[in-house]
């Protein structure tokens, strides 16, 4: 695949700023749930680092294209 290795490092960075945003609202979320139910923080906890590692597995999918991009 031919991509112009600077068109794939602003893919990766719209990958990671949305990456970052993604995790800021998940933690934010779990933040205000547990302040409001602490009861609910440890079911809480077990689907937030599961929705933390499917987001950052999007931003490493993006540093791998890029890397492949540039490689090519």
């Amino acid at each position: 695949v031919n991509i112009n290795p600077g068109l794939a490092a602003i893919g990766y960075g719209t990958s990671a700023i949305g990456a970052a945003i993604g995790v800021g609202m998940i933690w934010s979320a779990v933040i205000s749930v547990t302040a409001r139910q602490p009861e609910a923080r440890g079911t809480l906890m077990g689907i937030a680092w599961t929705t933390f590692v499917l987001v950052e597995l999007l931003a490493l999918i993006g540093l791998v294209v890029f890397f492949i991009a540039s490689a090519g």
